[in-house]
């Protein structure tokens, strides 16, 4: 069997990685995009899946989205969200295999969504649930993201994992030990192509 048949996927955190983060002035931090008019695509990001996708690599996206639990933004908004960057890659003919968002976190407000749960990075269940659902060989596939729950998420996973250097996300970084450490997408998928 070769390459090209082998079923190899390649992990992604959203914000921060393939869409820009957004200045809030009430946190002082960048956060995740709450209305599709602040979602905006990181230079390189559709050339970059465009890629890996005419290298046969399945595209998933694992993405933490906590602030709804912190009472930040409502359901219905990140919703929205998710539904605009559909849309803008099917303009861009990019098919993603799956999109897994945990919308809880622990120290949430809202009461159902303030758990502990097994989905939110840099727990494995979603990356185990795509493994499974459309038999991925770990030994080929790769885990992309900014912070270190998504490198910790790869690495317990059994995948091979790339930092995006990320100046808004520095303090969420330090903790882990990528595989790979580059400054943009296009730089990464160098690395997974290589």
């Amino acid at each position: 069997m070769g390459i090209d048949q082998i079923n190899k996927a390649v992990f992604f955190d959203r914000d921060g990685v393939i869409n820009k983060l957004v200045f809030n002035p009430k946190t002082g931090e960048y956060e995740p995009p709450h209305s599709p008019e602040d979602f905006i695509f990181k230079d390189d990001a559709i050339e970059a899946l465009r890629k890996l996708q005419n290298n046969n690599y399945r595209l998933f996206i694992i993405s933490n989205q906590p602030d709804f639990a912190k009472g930040k933004t409502s359901l219905e908004n990140l919703k929205r969200v998710h539904s605009y960057f559909e849309e803008q890659l099917k303009e861009n003919s990019i098919v993603f295999s799956s999109f897994y968002y945990c919308y809880h976190h622990p120290s949430g407000i809202i009461k159902e969504y303030a758990v502990n749960c097994s989905c939110r990075k840099p727990g494995t269940l979603f990356v185990e649930k795509a493994i499974g659902d459309y038999n991925i060989n770990v030994l080929y596939s790769w885990f992309i993201g900014d912070r270190d729950s998504d490198i910790l998420c790869g690495k317990n996973s059994g995948l091979s994992t790339i930092l995006i250097n990320n100046k808004e996300s520095v303090n969420y970084t330090g903790k882990s030990e990528p595989d790979f450490v580059r400054n943009n997408l296009t730089e990464a998928i160098k690395v997974i192509l290589g």
